[in-house]
């Protein structure tokens, strides 16, 4: 894959992404944090090989809409089929394989709202998890 189009070399992108990747939630204040936050997962997106995405949301449709827009964003899927039968009300836990294009859902009892990346790659310094992200990054 090529590095996105982007002012952040993948060094600057990885250290971005890192400040975010920690046990307590980083929250994303400012506008042009976003807007770094967003090149800096699309930097490192671009050069890896596959990613899990993880998403706990407050329900399916929330989670789905999150898992739509994160995608769109990497260009790594226009759309995807909508198909379980999970109850609108009841948080859940997505996680999508980018090598296989599909997803996996799950109830979810914890309390955090967010997304994960779990980056591969034969590059060592590209492996690795990362979030805290916000569900609405990407809308």
């Amino acid at each position: 894959m090529t590095q996105a189009n982007s002012s952040l070399n993948v060094d600057e992108a990885l250290k971005i992404l890192k400040d975010y990747s920690c046990l307590q939630i980083k929250i994303v204040d400012f506008e042009a944090d976003k807007h770094k936050l967003r090149q800096a997962i699309k930097v490192v997106s671009s050069l890896c090989e596959t990613e899990n995405i993880g998403i706990c949301a407050d329900n399916f449709q929330e989670g789905f809409k999150t898992l739509e827009s994160y995608l769109k964003a990497l260009d790594l899927c226009q759309s995807l089929d909508k198909a379980p039968s999970v109850p609108d009300e009841t948080p859940v836990y997505i996680k999508f394989n980018t090598e296989t294009m599909s997803y996996y859902v799950d109830y979810y009892n914890g309390s955090y709202r967010g997304v994960l990346i779990s980056c591969q790659s034969d590059n060592h310094n590209l492996v690795g998890t990362y979030g805290h992200f916000p569900l609405n990054l990407f809308e």
